[in-house]
């Protein structure tokens, strides 16, 4: 895969507006935010884009030794994408070519359904982007670079290649993603 990738760097975003949150809870956004966050770095979708959405959690992660790694994820819980019908709609009608973050599943963990928690079975955005759409997802991709560079250059959108490995029947694949400012 390559084209135009587009980062949102609501990391960034929400350290500059004083949000906090925990990249270790059920803290979600959603397209308001994100198109909030676009507005704030200048940044404008085109069809065909790969949106990739910061959060912080890998650089979190990282830092973290085994056992509180073991701690924070034992919970369940995970940031991401409001993992709804709505949003992956809005992935649809704005021809995203693919999308990836930072987090373990880019939809924030564990789903919820009218304010409850559901199964993992039931995340939203694997069925709709990954089933009906064709769409990849790419998850725990390290960003802080990326953003840094963005921060540095102003510029939020480059060149991206992604060449998985070609493994008949393979789902899942590390990405050797490049981003080319």
């Amino acid at each position: 895969m390559a084209g135009r990738g587009v980062l949102i760097d609501y990391r960034a975003y929400a350290e500059a507006k004083g949000i906090e949150y925990s990249p270790f809870s059920s803290f979600r956004i959603g397209v308001a935010d994100i198109e909030e966050v676009a507005q704030y770095q200048g940044v404008t979708f085109r069809p065909g884009d790969i949106l990739i959405i910061r959060f912080g959690f890998t650089e979190a992660l990282g830092a973290m030794t085994p056992e509180e790694q073991t701690k924070a994820l034992s919970t369940g819980y995970i940031c991401g994408v409001d993992g709804t019908i709505d949003f992956a709609k809005w992935l649809w009608n704005k021809h995203f070519a693919a999308i990836a973050s930072d987090t373990m599943a880019v939809e924030a963990m564990p789903p919820m359904v009218d304010g409850k928690a559901q199964p993992f079975t039931e995340l939203v955005l694997h069925q709709w982007c990954l089933s009906l759409f064709g769409m990849s997802l790419g998850e725990l991709w390290d960003l802080k670079a990326l953003s840094e560079q963005c921060q540095k250059s102003q510029r939020w959108s480059f060149f991206l290649t992604s060449s998985p490995l070609n493994v008949p029947g393979l789902v899942g694949s590390p990405p050797n993603v490049l981003a080319i400012l």
